[in-house]
């Protein structure tokens, strides 16, 4: 929201600076963004006419104007402006004038001709970034009058940005009360009395979507002139406001918006068709908006209509054909409440954005229709003339927005704000900002006022009461802590402890959207139906993320592109799985590596990262649970993996996520340099731990004995140890695999596999009698099961 200080200041006036003013509603939560001089520095500039304009006699771009600036003798001036011709006023810099920059004016001669000062644009006075010709003023600018002071450009232009909660300050209107409860002060609010009807006229209005739109008000006003200018003090609030004149009307819409944040529209009555219905857009309907723009309308998109179709996109923009032209004499006006819930998205789902839709999608005063219908009438007719119809109205009153019954306590403020505000105070603050109030025995009945949705609970008055009496003002005292500590299941392994093994592995955690690229999803999990957002940021963040991958790939893309060319990244947090008509939200944690397996150093060259690798980073994590057995890495297969290079972890027969290197054509499609490796897994799997339990250390001897098997390629270690961990019974402590051999002295299509068993008794020493029969159990049970043959 921008607006200019002097307006607001006719409506309260507080004796501050402009750095204090700005200092003071910041801290209140309307932060300003920035603070701008309306005009450039300058002096010396006056308003002017122009007497004549003849051609330059030796430039054909150029005139000599004769120009009555106020003094005793016009002056002649030479000037290139295209729109310089007799009887316009503009603005004239005389000799000894200063313009913005330190620009003098002096006396000068062009190709010839002498020239006794400057006409300007608003360019040249620090107005306007750029301007297609001289200033043109009114026809009753007073002729030497100083520009500055005719134009008021003593002025600073304030820009706040408002919180999403605060629709009520988007209008002067509710910035002066704010200003007003802050500084203790009456608003002198713009006093408009109903503007008495001359004609009788109506127009037929319909609503269909009342829940949408629970009050519609219009008006017709015939006979507008409107080739009478808008006045230049409105011109240069907008401006000031950032919006520029347009026509007489379409600028008093715009100036009541700006003025109280009421959004109106102003349609030519000759050209609506039977009369106004506000519906839902049917199917397939379009509109081709004021900007040109032709957009397909869906089915929950509300429309002011006629009998010949769509008119306008209700709280968004006006179509093509509702506006008003240089020939329209008769008008139709609308001030309407739209339900925020209607409007919000909407304008954004078209790629567009407005001042009307930013103001309904955060909620309009429900009262204000009546007081914005009657300004907006008296200014029309103040400005262009006309006669004024009935004020017809269409309202379904149990479809507008219900105001709470809240009940603030005393207590209550002291217990949240740390301090007591006396009862004085506090009266006073809400009603400044417009509370019913009734007083009771532990505090008050309090009904806040229609212009402000935010205000719900009693921690929302609460709320209000410190940012009004002063965040500043506020005592620092410690908080009350209440209650005990969360209560943490020992079974399950903190995050916190997941997190700390990847850090010590040189992993750093990154935090990615969920919403991610479409193009990620059918990359990497094609076969998983995602969810499209209905509002989406923008259309790189359209879909809710199924994988971590998707957020890490991007990350990693980013720092490849950086010439970061080794990277452990690790993610935890929520994929968004659609099973059917659920939503499944789980928990995983993801990982990726790439570039070199170590930093570089001096004592040799760093080989790139493998399977291996980030094999070993997972089994580290897996070994946290006190279970690593129960764990098992399976040949697998994942659409965004290598076929040959992916492992399934299972645990205990069920699968817990993946692990292995992106797959090539996936690489080629994001565009990524090297090899990357990743991670998945599902983290309430991977947190369920084994409780440690006392045992006492035996105080006899181990006994190890190895083993070397030659078995088929095909059968994985894993497998011979899971069979000999079954096998050897309650006297084996440890299984080690310390060889795999394939090569010379072996079979083609065979490797070597060579562990260790290690046996210990709690009670007794173990004897040959007690370890042959295990050994020959592993070696039968081996020989049966895969068909090994025992290694020499």
């Amino acid at each position: 929201m921008r607006f200019s200080e002097k307006w607001l200041r006719e409506w309260v006036s507080p004796k501050l600076t402009t750095d204090e003013l700005v200092a003071q509603i910041t801290m209140a939560g309307l932060e300003v963004d920035s603070v701008d001089q309306v005009a450039g520095a300058f002096n010396g500039v006056v308003v002017a006419e122009i007497i004549s304009a003849e051609p330059h006699p030796d430039a054909s771009k150029l005139q000599v104007c004769k120009v009555d600036a106020g003094e005793a003798e016009p002056l002649q001036i030479v000037c290139g402006a295209a729109n310089a011709r007799p009887g316009i006023k503009v603005p004239c810099a005389k000799i000894g004038a200063v313009l913005p920059g330190d620009f003098k004016i002096k006396r000068a001669k062009l190709r010839g001709v002498e020239s006794f000062g400057m006409l300007c644009a608003e360019q040249e006075l620090g107005m306007a970034e750029a301007s297609d010709g001289l200033m043109e003023l009114p026809s009753d600018a007073p002729v030497g009058a100083d520009i500055r002071a005719y134009l008021v450009l003593d002025d600073a232009a304030i820009e706040v940005d408002l919180t999403p909660n605060r629709g009520d300050c988007l209008g002067i209107a509710g910035l002066a009360r704010e200003v007003g409860v802050l500084n203790g002060m009456d608003v002198t609010q713009c006093a408009q009395a109903d503007v008495r009807q001359t004609i009788s006229d109506t127009f037929p209005v319909t609503v269909e979507a009342k829940s949408q739109c629970p009050r519609y008000v219009g008006r017709v006003v015939r006979g507008v002139d409107l080739s009478r200018p808008t006045p230049i003090w409105m011109v240069e609030r907008l401006r000031r406001s950032g919006i520029r004149s347009i026509d007489p009307v379409v600028d008093v819409t715009n100036y009541v918006l700006l003025e109280l944040g009421q959004p109106m529209h102003a349609f030519d009555l000759n050209t609506l068709q039977g009369g106004i219905c506000v519906r839902l857009a049917a199917e397939g309907e379009q509109l081709t908006l004021l900007d040109g723009q032709e957009i397909k309308l869906s089915p929950d998109t509300l429309l002011i209509a006629d009998q010949s179709g769509p008119l306008a996109m209700a709280g968004v923009m006006g179509g093509e054909h509702s506006g008003v032209s240089g020939e329209t004499r008769d008008l139709f006006l609308e001030s309407a409440f739209f339900d925020p819930i209607a409007i919000a998205g909407k304008a954004r789902s078209y790629g567009l954005h407005t001042d009307s839709s930013h103001r309904f999608e955060r909620g309009v005063d429900f009262e204000l229709q009546h007081h914005a219908m009657e300004r907006a009438t008296a200014l029309l007719l103040e400005i262009v003339g006309g006669n004024a119809g009935p004020v017809i109205e269409v309202l379904s009153a149990e479809n507008l927005p219900h105001l709470p019954s809240i009940q603030l306590r005393r207590d209550r403020i002291k217990r949240i704000l740390g301090c007591d505000i006396a009862e004085i105070e506090v009266e006073n603050i809400l009603g400044r900002l417009g509370m019913d109030m009734v007083k009771t025995e532990q505090g008050w009945h309090i009904v806040p006022p229609s212009y402000r949705y935010d205000i719900r609970l009693e921690v929302d008055l609460i709320e209000e009461l410190g940012r009004i009496h002063g965040y500043n003002n506020l005592p620092t005292t410690l908080p009350i802590l209440e209650g005990l500590s969360p209560k943490r299941e020992e079974a399950l392994l903190p995050v916190s402890r997941i997190k700390q093994v990847l850090v010590d592995r040189e992993y750093q955690e990154v935090i990615t959207y969920s919403f991610v690229d479409k193009k990620y999803i059918e990359l990497l999990t094609p076969d998983q139906p995602s969810v499209a957002l209905a509002n989406p940021i923008s259309a790189d963040m359209s879909e809710m993320r199924t994988t971590l991958w998707a957020g890490l790939l991007k990350t990693a893309t980013y720092n490849l592109n950086r010439q970061q060319e080794r990277l452990r990244l690790f993610e935890t947090g929520l994929n968004f799985i659609k099973e059917g008509d659920e939503l499944q939200q789980v928990d995983h944690l993801g990982g990726l590596i790439f570039g070199g397996a170590a930093q570089e150093s001096w004592f040799g060259k760093v080989r790139p990262v493998d399977f291996y690798d980030i094999k070993g980073d997972v089994e580290a994590l897996l070994s946290l649970t006190g279970g690593a057995s129960e764990y098992t890495f399976e040949p697998g297969e994942h659409k965004a993996l290598h076929p040959g290079q992916t492992a399934e972890v299972k645990r205990n027969g069920k699968t817990v996520g993946y692990v292995g290197a992106l797959h090539p054509s996936v690489q080629k499609s994001l565009d990524i340099s090297q090899k990357v490796y990743l991670f998945e897994l599902v983290l309430p799997e991977i947190r369920r731990r084994s409780l440690p339990e006392f045992k006492e250390l035996s105080k006899y001897p181990e006994v190890r004995r190895d083993f070397a098997v030659i078995v088929d390629e095909k059968i994985s270690a894993a497998a011979i140890l899971k069979n000999v961990r079954e096998t050897a019974g309650s006297l084996l402590t440890n299984l080690v695999l310390f060889d795999v051999y394939q090569g010379a002295n072996l079979e083609a299509g065979k490797k070597s596999i060579a562990f260790g068993i290690t046996l210990q008794d709690s009670a007794r020493t173990l004897q040959d009698d007690d370890i042959n029969p295990i050994v020959d159990r592993v070696v039968v049970s081996l020989k049966e099961t895969f068909n090994v043959t025992l290694r020499e």
